[in-house]
């Protein structure tokens, strides 16, 4: 790819060179960046949104860079651990699920969990109005584009959730709150309805079954985004080209193509461009690595590249983006102590006694789904967070044994404790 000489108004075409870098750069559509609803992207011709309908509070500012903060070391955390694969994550998505889950935490696990998810010492109050009022301002931004953000916890019926923390999540971030049989075999179907609903059956499973007997609750984030693109590509534009690896060699893929006048920015060892949907206020950020630079060189660039105070230009430029759609998940439990949550997954330390008076709750783990498909005339993405917690012992009644994974027998005489026969069943019994 030429370099671009920023004397010369027409940058050179934008081409996607790896797939990462698509999903890295995307996202500004989960909603955890609001940069784009601040910007003077390129509108259609029907009325075009050009700022908030409202200006944003101290408390809404600090959320919105506490989220993007979040964001950044989220996905850095993800790329450093998998750097050969792609990654499409919601940093909102996971920073809701666990904006809920501290609300039933205190002392040091509270601390750690704020602190990493970008809120420092600000009150849990100061925390949960902040979510209440971006997801007030998200809802609706553009009535072209479609979000839907969803907020549940369903925990075991016999275990007794405090009534001030499940007061919090109605009130702060519209949650359901249901007891279930966690017992019951279909109670991971309730669950995953609950989710597919959510996504528009974009993702309809995120608990297995059976739950395990120590889980105690399920707390849940769904977020869901449609988008048509302001000006969309022209399908006949579309053609097959070669896919740079990062591993080396090519492989063809669909690319679509247009000549438009987009927001633009450029750095050494990048070029990014923003694509509005609908009337603007959300907008597809893609940053694509220059030659002679690779991925991690976006990666570590990530402050500068999603700053919100960053300067867009407004150019005509032509765009090469691959037709993609996939699908995305990974359990966060080691990113998430890697930026410093620590003491909420350990059954010694976690301290969740705002949530619940049964002792030794902690956080077994955080799971994450996520869906997007890009096309010719727009985005759709959904998203799905779970924080699962368990106790360290069981206390809702009898144990289920399930002997449902291989397993032992034996037949024996129990007053002498003679073992007349022993086995280990380890493939599928026939009936």
């Amino acid at each position: 790819m030429p370099a671009f000489d920023s004397r010369d108004s027409h940058p050179g075409p934008v081409r996607l060179r790896n797939p990462t870098a698509a999903a890295s750069a995307l996202l500004a559509l989960t909603g955890a960046l609001l940069a784009t609803a601040c910007s003077d992207g390129v509108m259609g011709p029907a009325e075009p949104i050009t700022e908030l309908p409202r200006g944003l509070s101290a408390a809404e500012v600090e959320i919105v860079g506490a989220s993007n903060a979040f964001a950044i070391n989220v996905l850095g955390e993800v790329y450093r651990a998998s750097p050969d694969s792609t990654v499409f994550l919601s940093p909102l998505s996971a920073s809701m699920a666990l904006g809920m889950t501290l609300n039933g935490t205190a002392g040091d696990t509270r601390d750690q969990m704020s602190e990493m998810l970008g809120f420092g010492t600000l009150a849990t109050t100061d925390i949960n109005r902040s979510y209440r009022d971006l997801i007030d301002l998200l809802r609706g931004l553009d009535p072209r584009v479609e979000l839907t953000i969803g907020n549940a916890i369903f925990h075991r019926s016999t275990f007794a959730v405090k009534a001030a923390f499940a007061d919090a999540l109605r009130t702060y971030f519209d949650a359901e709150v249901e007891g279930l049989d966690f017992d019951d075999p279909g109670a991971a179907d309730v669950i995953n309805a609950w989710v597919a609903a959510a996504t528009e059956d974009r993702i309809d499973e995120i608990i297995d079954r059976p739950i395990d007997p120590l889980t105690m609750a399920f707390l849940l984030n769904a977020i869901y985004f449609k988008g048509d693109w302001t000006k969309e590509f022209d399908p006949s534009d579309s053609y097959d080209g070669p896919f740079y690896l990062a591993a080396g060699g090519t492989r063809d893929v669909r690319f679509m193509t247009k000549d438009d006048t987009l927001a633009y920015r450029e750095a050494a060892a990048w070029q990014a461009v923003e694509m509005p949907y609908g009337g603007g206020a959300w907008a597809m950020t893609v940053a694509v690595p220059r030659d002679g630079y690779a991925l991690a060189d976006v990666v570590g660039d990530l402050d500068t590249l999603l700053d919100p105070r960053a300067d867009w230009i407004e150019r005509p430029l032509q765009i090469h983006l691959p037709r993609f759609e996939l699908e995305w998940e990974r359990t966060l439990t080691d990113d998430l102590k890697a930026l410093g949550m620590v003491d909420a997954f350990d059954p010694s330390l976690a301290d969740f006694t705002p949530m619940s008076d049964v002792p030794d709750l902690y956080v077994k783990s955080v799971r994450q789904k996520t869906f997007l498909k890009v096309d010719e005339v727009g985005t759709e993405a959904a998203a799905v967070t779970v924080v699962e917690i368990r106790a360290t012992s069981c206390c809702s009644g009898p144990p289920v044994v399930r002997a449902d994974r291989p397993f032992m027998i034996a037949i024996r005489e129990r007053l002498s404790g003679a073992v007349v026969f022993a086995g280990l069943i380890i493939q599928a019994p026939e009936a």
